[in-house]
């Protein structure tokens, strides 16, 4: 007994130290699901983190997760099991005896303090100015001594494990024995063990004690300077949003009105060529030396400086294409037009939880499962259709190009632009009831007019028609599938865009790429778009394909990036274009081009030599408190202001969007259910009279859109559906007889 109290650690010397372990490997069993159970796994515990695999060989090809122990809570439950808690998911474990459980679990710990320690060093290093030698040596012994104390628990509670076990032993053997002559030697046996026992209790007390006496004691000065630092972020974003507000507010003035901030030079130009030799100024870099660009057979472009004769690329379009002097429509907002309104009310401060809703709805389409307006933005799908058309400029421009290459890069900005206005826009527009419609007409200002209408409800879908007195006409029929992933919503736009240019008669084609909103469980809401974009003008055969970056933590490219390439229908690259989906377009002419040495995994290298960018299209600034108003743009927030003559269908007429606007969101929910269940009840009508009248041999035609009918493409041989006319005479007539009572 002597012995067993002597190995005791002291509350005041260093207890049992565990070996530094910089890999460990070994066979653990893993829980899977409740139909498989327990899984053998190959786990290998390395640099901090501890990854898994499902056979050894499998460490050179495939890793089945990473569990990073520094931020990992590790418990040790039953018999050979333990338990990993990190990021919100638990990992149980199980070893195949106690002694390598107990191997596991001391390297875990060991790791995980390692961990912890460099990864504060690591912090401590990212700060501006250097830490004192003396406070560095201070911290490091606290924690030192933490650590040792900690251990000091960790044997106590091993021994207090083991001398319980005994002392329950001993009781059991003294209650068989009762009344046996060699009862005596056994009470002595409890007795000594029942001291044993209680002493290591009074020597986990006291570890426990000296434990939290260090650790009040350093509480105090470590709150205080998280106080300090958390003082000086929230300065620093305030200084930021401020300047930013700044910059929002003269840009905006300077596009109100551009003369009064240009100089001498430029006022001899008149009329609208001087606003457009004022935006080419404010916007387009100078020309000078050519930039060297290397593209991989896989689309990805890398871009490098080599002395004063080469430059980063993005752009290299000429002036002469890009803006025209003598041209009066060139950019849309510099206009004079009708007075809209530029502010909607303030977003209501409710507060409501998503995964109590979406918890039970994995794997499901989005479009099924009925959804309070609090996740809504005061928008139905067919207005953020029509909000494609904020950067219409761009196509203007392209109809003006005599050269069709120069015209599929303002395309390729044209399909981009369309995923600005989403990059703070996490909420879901209003799935448009069946037949509902919605017109934006903008041929004083800009010179288009547009129509849209809900031709499906499952699945979703809608068909868009625009046409402009500016030389083209853009149609499109798309249908979403969206799902819920658990901790991601991914939303897929099926279905082909259509753009023709009335003069050249060439015919682009493309499709949306896919939209993933992520942080549905925990964490802040952000959307990313991802994927590729493939046009193709049909009439020339040109193509330009656009790689949507997807967002990488760990990425060292600038996040939200797209790159492109114009090719001709031979191949043959004539335009780079890159930038970012929430900012700005460029593009860059090339003038030559050789192959370089071999990249990675085998992919031949292309370098490209350009000329120097020229900016193809740049995001406008959001209106001033749009944080407070959904993060409408300028466009967006008019596409649901009140019209006179619209048809009765027109999504601005939706009772449940105009509540919400108005920011009663209790009653834009009781007006959301009564529509959903007249829609319904609708759809249940319509399946009755098609099975009455298959049992009756009739002929069964579905649900008829009033302003587009089914038809086949004929350059793609696609079924679309196509304007069939017809709104626009109504309207002038305002003879809505034929249009559905659906609110």
């Amino acid at each position: 007994m002597n012995e067993l109290v002597k190995s005791l650690p002291s509350p005041t010397l260093p207890g049992l130290h565990l070996p530094c372990l910089d890999t460990y490997k070994g066979w653990l069993f893993k829980w899977t699901n409740y139909l498989k159970g327990y899984q053998r796994r190959w786990f290998v515990l390395s640099n901090g983190l501890l990854s898994y695999y499902r056979t050894q060989a499998e460490m050179a090809h495939t890793c089945r997760g990473t569990i990073p122990l520094a931020t990992a809570h590790i418990e040790v439950g039953d018999t050979c099991h333990l338990v990993l808690t990190s990021g919100g998911r638990s990992y149980h474990l199980k070893a195949t005896s106690e002694g390598e459980c107990q191997r596991w679990v001391s390297a875990l710990q060991q790791a995980k303090a390692n961990a912890t320690l460099l990864m504060h060093h690591s912090d401590d290093s990212g700060d501006e100015g250097p830490v004192p030698q003396e406070d560095r040596a201070l911290t490091q012994g606290v924690l030192k001594t933490l650590a040792s104390k900690l251990d000091d628990l960790s044997t106590c509670n091993e021994l207090i494990g083991k001398h319980g076990a005994a002392l329950q032993r001993s009781l059991s053997e003294l209650e068989e024995l009762r009344g046996a002559a060699d009862s005596t030697d056994k009470v002595k046996a409890v007795n000594e063990r029942a001291t044993l026992f209680r002493i290591t209790s009074n020597a986990m007390i006291n570890a426990c004690r000296d434990f939290l006496d260090v650790a009040e004691s350093h509480s105090r000065k470590w709150q205080k300077a998280l106080q300090y630092e958390r003082e000086q972020r929230h300065h620093l974003e305030e200084t930021i949003e401020q300047l930013a507000k700044q910059h929002n507010s003269l840009e905006r003035a300077w596009r109100e009105n551009p003369t009064s901030y240009t100089g001498e030079a430029h006022q001899t130009l008149e009329g609208d060529e001087s606003d457009e030799n004022d935006e080419a100024e404010f916007f387009d870099a100078m020309e000078d030396s050519p930039a060297f660009i290397t593209v991989t057979a896989s689309g990805e472009i890398q871009h490098k400086r080599s002395g004063s004769n080469q430059s980063m690329m993005s752009g290299g379009v000429p002036n002469d294409w890009t803006h025209n002097e003598n041209d009066t429509s060139g950019t849309n907002h510099m206009q004079l037009r009708r007075t809209r309104r530029s502010r909607i009310p303030d977003k209501p401060n409710y507060s409501l939880n998503l995964w109590s809703i979406m918890k039970n709805c994995i794997g499901k389409d989005l479009s099924k499962i009925p959804m309070p307006v609090n996740f809504n933005e005061p928008l139905s799908m067919l207005q953020r259709l029509t909000e494609d058309l904020e950067y219409s400029e761009l196509l203007d421009r392209a109809a003006r190009c005599d050269s069709s290459l120069e015209q599929m890069c303002l395309v390729a900005a044209f399909s981009v632009s369309s995923y600005s206005t989403t990059v703070h826009r996490t909420a879901k527009p209003f799935n448009p009831l069946l037949g509902e419609t919605y017109e934006l007409d903008r041929l004083e200002e800009y010179g288009y007019r547009s129509i849209s209408e809900q031709v499906s409800h499952h699945p979703p879908a809608a068909a868009h028609h625009v046409t402009s007195q500016r030389g083209w006409t853009l149609w499109q029929h798309i249908t979403i599938d969206s799902k819920f992933r658990g901790k991601y919503i991914s939303v897929v736009p099926l279905g082909n865009i259509h753009l023709q240019f009335h003069s050249s008669g060439n015919h682009y084609v493309w499709s949306k790429v896919t939209s993933t909103v992520h942080n549905i469980i925990v964490g802040k809401l952000w959307i990313d778009q991802s994927g590729d974009i493939d046009i193709v003008n049909n009439t020339t055969k040109d193509t330009c394909r656009l790689k949507f970056s997807p967002y990488s933590y760990f990425s060292r490219e600038v996040p939200r990036k797209v790159t492109g390439v114009v090719e001709d229908r031979e191949g043959t690259a004539h335009y780079i274009l890159s930038g970012t989906w929430d900012d700005k377009m460029e593009s860059s002419k090339i003038v030559d081009s050789s192959q370089g040495c071999g990249g990675s995994e085998g992919k031949q290298k292309t370098v490209y030599q350009t000329l120097q960018p020229k900016l193809l299209w740049k995001k406008y600034p959001l209106p001033d408190n749009a944080e407070n108003m959904h993060f409408f743009s300028s466009l967006a927030l008019t596409l649901n202001e009140p019209e006179e003559g619209v048809a009765p269908t027109d999504s601005r007429l939706r009772p449940d969007q105009r509540l919400m606007e108005a920011g009663l969101w209790d009653e834009a929910n009781a007006q959301k259910q009564r529509l959903e269940e007249r829609q319904r009840l609708e759809r249940k009508k319509r399946d009755a009279q098609a099975n009455q009248a298959l049992e009756e041999g009739q002929d069964i035609e579905g649900y008829q859109p009033l302003w587009f009918e089914k038809r086949t493409e004929d350059t793609t041989g696609e079924n679309t559906y196509i304007y069939r006319g017809g709104y626009w005479e109504a309207k002038e007539r305002q003879d809505w007889t034929q249009c559905p009572e659906i609110f």
